[in-house]
């Protein structure tokens, strides 16, 4: 049968209210199904029942969330069906529903919903002939009842059985606290009993863990004291086969053994001293005869001389190696190797070969350096070789680096060969590393003093004294990188020594530096020379001087040409005079020849500082510099009496200054342009000194001349004022100082002519006659003074 239109919207309503209360249905059975049944927890923790017992309360509330929810629309339902529903006891009693708002709610839907209906009948009206409107509504009533029989089951599983639910989680949450206090006895009983039984249980294991290491350390000493008294008896055992190399590390051994023992703390042994004793005993002994093989081995000639450099302590010394001992079998006897091998292990190789690397220096390699005479001879025997030294040539030069190496070399080989071949030390751990070797020992030892020698006594004469010799040089470097090759190859130095090399190769500022010392010392040598030795100079005289930069030339150097004089147009000038050539130059005057060749010595300086590089051209225009402040400084102190005392040193010592000054106006001119780029923008000049050598010769020159004004005024002074002339005693006197006065004018005339220019010699003489002439006029202007007053004073006693 075909449902009319106004049952459609009656079915399309009911059918979701009963999915959703068997869909509620559902989730409950589930929620019971799902509900985790309390097991007692095994383990004795209180925390675990008092976290089933708040999740056990937290399902029940949210239980008790859905039924309300659930209920609320079931009630919905209901009012809107016109159906008589009576709340549930659980919902009065708990109170937490109120009917009243859904029934109004019910109440102001209804109409619409009966109006909905009543057009839905009307609109099928036309239908209602075809089917009994008593049969729809007994369906309609049907599905009524159905619908409340679900809703009232709902009720019931949702609320009515709630409160089984409550109780059930109280049961629960008494059983966790029962469990917790179980837990709490339960950990006290253990924190009291079972952590006294655990302290005694600690104690044990401590007591027992002490006695086990003192038993481990016992045993070590005993292993120790064992491998100590092993070594000790077969560095003996080995000691009588000659093996020293063995014996020693037996003893080395040994030694280490105790002083580990001795570093002991708590072991106080009576054994461990007389161990020691008996290792000293063993190393002391095998000292002993490893030192009387090695005079043996190595035995040195030596003159009685007390200068092991001379030449002839040099030729009387002898060294002799043998590669075996005297009367023994070469393959039983011990060489010279294992010998020293023995004293590397006991660790006195870097004494013996201190003693012998001075012995060596000494009587063998500095003579080979400072004497170029000398050359090593060998000598060689079927078990040994002979050193010694002769002398072929004269010894008079410098020593050449290239001579000096071959003869250095030849006595290294020679030691390399017979002496010092092998490894150093084989009582490492490790097989494969044999330890430096002896050749190298020795070079540590005996390289720094022999570096310093071969520098101070042979490279430092190699270098030119002259720039224009440096290329010459190269022969030096190389004969050094050969030495130095050489002595690597033979393992008596390290492959990064250098020292030798570093200073050949550095050879321009070593170039400067002894360039500047050589022109230091020789102008310290012309500043102490005699000043009295004296050369004439005249405008004419003069020192080589390079040519001046050309005027048009600017600022930049050029090629340097004279200067021409410009022409004198007719009608500039009515006047054809010209200055004299010359006008500025040096008037003619005596100085000293020491003086003439220090300014000389000025010019090559800065000649060669102008061909030189921007660092030595510097360094040298300093030097110049210097030279005239060691002046400065040096003369006036070191010729301070004679200066004092005789007026013709004073008088060429102050030509000396004012040459020097006069040199130095246009010193700094003349090489301005020809110097490095530091120097040429202005600062190469000596001008700031010329005021200090003016007042430093002409202080002098006054002072010498105060000196004989008070001489000229002490001997005026014995003339008795000239006041009783016509005694013949006052004459005598008066006579006498005249005299005095004209010889030492005419002494002075004779020592300054010639010397001091004409100008200055005309001034001094006048200044010192007129000093004369002004005390004698002032004397008798005196003497007529005090004869007008006696005059006066008898007058005035006539009148009287």
């Amino acid at each position: 049968m075909t449902p009319g239109r106004g049952t459609a919207p009656v079915r399309r309503a009911f059918p979701s209210s009963t999915s959703l209360t068997s869909q509620k249905r559902k989730e409950a059975t589930s929620s019971r199904a799902r509900r985790p049944m309390f097991n007692p927890p095994q383990a004795n923790t209180a925390g675990f029942c008092s976290l089933t017992a708040i999740r056990k309360s937290q399902v029940t509330v949210r239980l008790v969330k859905r039924c309300t929810s659930s209920y609320s629309i079931l009630m919905q339902w209901v009012s809107v069906l016109c159906l008589p529903v009576v709340p549930c006891a659980a919902e009065a009693a708990d109170g937490g529903l109120s009917a009243a708002s859904p029934m109004a709610e019910t109440e102001a839907a209804r109409p619409s919903l009966v109006a909905a209906v009543l057009e839905a009948v009307q609109g099928s009206s036309g239908r209602l002939e075809k089917e009994s409107l008593s049969g729809r509504i007994s369906r309609l009533s049907d599905r009524v009842e159905e619908l409340k029989g679900e809703v009232c089951r709902m009720i019931n599983e949702r609320y009515v059985e709630f409160l089984p639910s409550v109780q059930n989680a109280k049961d629960l949450e008494s059983e966790a606290e029962e469990l917790s206090s179980n837990i709490d006895q339960l950990t006290s009983m253990i924190e009291t009993e079972v952590q006294q039984d655990l302290n005694v249980a600690i104690a044990e294991f401590t007591e027992l863990k002490q006695q086990l290491e003192r038993d481990t350390l016992i045993l070590s000493v005993l292993k120790q004291l064992q491998e100590l008294d092993s070594a000790l008896k077969q560095s003996s055992a080995v000691l009588l086969e000659k093996k020293y190399v063995p014996a020693a590390c037996h003893l080395k051994k040994a030694r280490r053994c105790l002083k580990m023992m001795e570093s002991r703390r708590g072991f106080e042994l009576k054994i461990l001293r007389a161990f020691h004793i008996e290792l000293v005993t063993q190393t002391e002994n095998l000292l002993s005869v490893l030192g009387q093989e090695w005079q043996q081995l190595a035995v040195w000639k030596l003159p009685q001389s007390k200068e092991p450099g001379s030449l002839e302590s040099a030729l009387q010394t002898e060294l002799r190696l043998r590669s075996t001992l005297a009367g023994e079998d070469a393959e039983t006897s011990p060489s010279a190797t294992s010998v020293l091998r023995g004293f590397a292990v006991l660790g006195e190789l870097h004494y013996r070969f201190k003693v012998f690397g001075q012995l060596l220096l000494n009587h063998i390699l500095k003579p080979l350096i400072c004497h170029p005479s000398l050359k090593p001879l060998l000598e060689e025997c079927p078990d040994a070789v002979a050193l010694r030294l002769e002398s072929v040539g004269s010894s008079l030069g410098p020593p050449s680096p290239m001579e000096v190496f071959p003869k250095l070399q030849l006595v290294f080989d020679v030691l390399h060969k017979h002496l010092l071949a092998g490894p150093l030390n084989h009582c490492t751990e490790d097989e494969n590393d044999a330890g430096p070797v002896l050749a190298e020992a020795l070079g540590e030892t005996i390289w720094n003093e022999l570096s310093d020698c071969l520098t101070r006594d042979c490279l430092v004469h190699s270098i030119p004294s002259s720039s224009s010799k440096l290329g010459q040089y190269v022969e030096v470097i190389n004969a050094t990188e050969q030495f130095e090759q050489a002595l690597k190859d033979m393992q008596f130095l390290k492959e990064g020594s250098t020292d030798l090399l570093t200073y050949a190769r550095n050879v321009n500022r070593h170039f400067a530096d002894k360039k500047c010392q050589d022109v230091i010392v020789t102008a310290r040598h012309l500043m102490m020379a005699e000043i009295h030795s004296t050369v004439k100079v005249t405008p004419e005289s003069s020192v080589a001087l390079p040519n001046l930069p050309d005027p048009a030339a600017g600022d930049h150097p050029g090629t340097l040409v004279p200067s021409k004089a410009l022409p004198i147009q007719a009608g500039d000038l009515e006047t054809k005079a010209q200055l004299s050539p010359h006008t500025l130059s040096f008037p003619a005057c005596c100085i000293s020849e020491s003086v003439q060749k220090l300014v000389a010595l000025a010019y090559q300086t800065l000649e060669e500082a102008s061909a030189s590089t921007d660092q030595y051209s510097a360094q040298l225009f300093y030097l110049v510099r210097n030279i005239f402040y060691l002046f400065w400084d040096v003369v006036p102190m070191y010729h301070k009496e004679k200066l004092q005392k005789l007026p013709q040193l004073a008088a060429i010592h102050h030509n000396n200054c004012l040459y020097i000054a006069h040199h130095l106006l246009t010193l700094g001119h003349q090489f301005q342009w020809r110097l490095s780029g530091l120097l040429c923008d202005g600062t190469a000049t000596f001008v700031d000194l010329v005021p200090v050598f003016r007042r430093l010769g002409t202080e002098c020159f006054l002072a010498q001349m105060q000196v004989q004004r008070g001489e000229l005024l002490e001997r005026l002074s014995s003339a008795r004022d000239f006041s009783t002339v016509d005694d013949e005693g006052s004459y005598a006197a008066a006579n006498k100082a005249l005299r005095q006065v004209l010889h030492q004018l005419k002494r002075l005339g004779k020592i300054w002519q010639g010397i001091l220019p004409v100008n200055v010699y005309c001034r001094a003489m006048g200044t010192l006659l007129n000093t004369a002439l002004a005390e004698i006029v002032n004397r008798i202007l005196t003497l007529e003074v005090r004869a007008a007053r006696g005059r006066g004073g008898r007058a005035s006693a006539w009148h009287t």
